[in-house]
């Protein structure tokens, strides 16, 4: 199968209705905690990418019945702590950073050996952020310099513990939530503030949860070994995948889009904020609360001239995966827009601050790129007339989406490399982009 697209014309104007697939911090999350239940879940919208059929054959590696078909895929949960026990068990988490975090906090009560690989990229990422406090309920881990593959070796007397997550990273915070879940008493997490869809799917199945909201930072507590209700839930579409749609929107003359159904929770939202900021055209239409989560159609005209924005760091959270297409919104602005504090995008599939620099090199855009801060010099009448290549990313799924909207608005001749990295979480990316009228050979 070829490995690469070439994209050589813009996409002429569209007015279209769209719709995107499962979000997937909620597809992998009902997976693991479904698994905990007592009976079956059943989830219908479920994202089919790669990082969610992972989660759902380690599930099957640890003794859980998994059933999936065309339209749903149910989930037979054991009650807590019912994994398989064997001598040793390996799960391959392939390229989610998500599912190799967060079931860790599962199998820390686990009293066999269980060793957690995955691909080259998420072989480079840290996982002493998520070990060191792992290790306080009373597991063991052998790492490889705080990288995978780790093996961890379970405890049967789990301690709640104390732990402040200082990062600001919701896949950390989520794992000891979920180890909370299994370990009798009390555990207390004080938290800097980032995605929330663990708590609200805590609160949803009425788990004993406790949260109190602070300026920078959230007080979780937990009280563990409650039975855990099954989970029936048809999932939100993802704002991630959803924001490559919007942002070639607001970069196309003369479009408009309306996405259905899209979870906009509060701790996502942070490309929608910075995108009105800048001046971009946007409405939510028909909102309503979904078992949790707040969810609504999004609307995009394109065309508006853009500000460049001094991007306030608060944000930086709430839009930790948008930030390439947003590096792309400000190299359209019309004048210098300025983005710190961001050395969480390099700890990602890739060196994201690094390939955002890189991509806007190539594309003519002048930016000035420190450790954790980025200044780019916007440019409305930016058009690109000569050849790019995009290669060699680490096959991180958003620099190869991200480079063919770029393609898409800017204009070139460009050849993109890997597109085989959208199926760890939007296999369906090309077909949809093409729906709309573009030309991708």
């Amino acid at each position: 199968m070829q490995k690469n697209i070439k994209i050589s014309k813009k996409i002429n104007s569209y007015n279209k209705v769209l719709e995107i697939e499962g979000d997937k911090s909620l597809s992998i999350r009902w997976a693991l905690i479904a698994s905990q239940a007592s009976g079956k879940s059943k989830s219908f919208n479920l994202l089919r990418s790669e990082d969610v059929i992972d989660t759902l054959k380690c599930l099957k590696k640890l003794g859980i019945k998994v059933i999936l078909k065309k339209n749903y895929c149910e989930v037979i949960g054991k009650g807590l702590n019912n994994f398989k026990k064997k001598k040793e068990i390996t799960l391959n988490a392939g390229n989610s950073g998500t599912l190799a975090r967060l079931i860790m906090g599962l199998l820390v009560h686990l009293k066999c050996r269980v060793k957690i690989k995955g691909d080259k990229s998420l072989s480079k990422r840290d996982f002493l952020r998520v070990t060191k406090p792992l290790k306080k309920f009373g597991a063991n881990f052998k790492t490889n310099s705080g990288k995978l593959p780790i093996t961890i070796f379970g405890t049967d007397n789990p301690k709640p513990i104390k732990y402040f997550e200082r990062k600001g990273s919701a896949q950390v915070k989520s794992s000891l939530m979920l180890a909370a879940l299994n370990t009798s008493g009390l555990t207390k997490i004080k938290a800097k503030k980032s995605r929330d869809h663990t708590e609200r799917m805590f609160k949803y199945l009425k788990l004993p949860v406790k949260i109190k909201k602070e300026k920078n930072y959230d007080q979780i507590s937990i009280y563990g070994k409650k039975i855990v209700k099954p989970l029936n839930y048809k999932i939100p579409s993802d704002i991630s995948s959803s924001s490559f749609f919007i942002v070639l929107t607001v970069l196309s003359n003369n479009s408009k889009i309306n996405i259905k159904n899209v979870n906009i929770n509060p701790s996502r939202t942070g490309i929608l904020k910075i995108l009105k900021m800048m001046g971009a055209k946007i409405r939510l239409k028909n909102q309503k609360i979904y078992k949790g989560e707040k969810i609504s159609d999004i609307y995009v005209e394109g065309g508006k001239i853009l500000k460049p924005i001094n991007c306030p760091p608060n944000l930086n959270s709430s839009s930790i995966d948008e930030f390439l297409l947003i590096f792309l919104l400000a190299a359209k602005a019309n004048g210098i827009s300025y983005f710190q504090k961001l050395s969480e995008l390099n700890q990602k599939e890739s060196p994201r601050l690094v390939w955002g620099s890189k991509i806007l090199n190539k594309m003519g855009i002048k930016n000035i790129t420190t450790k954790d801060s980025i200044k780019i010099f916007g440019d409305p009448d930016c058009s690109i007339d000569k050849k790019i290549i995009i290669k060699n990313f680490l096959k991180d799924h958003r620099v190869f989406m991200t480079s063919v909207v770029a393609a898409l608005t800017f204009g070139g001749s460009w050849k993109i490399f890997d597109k085989v990295s959208i199926k760890t979480s939007f296999p369906s990316f090309l077909a949809k982009v093409k729906s709309l009228g573009a030309e991708i050979n």
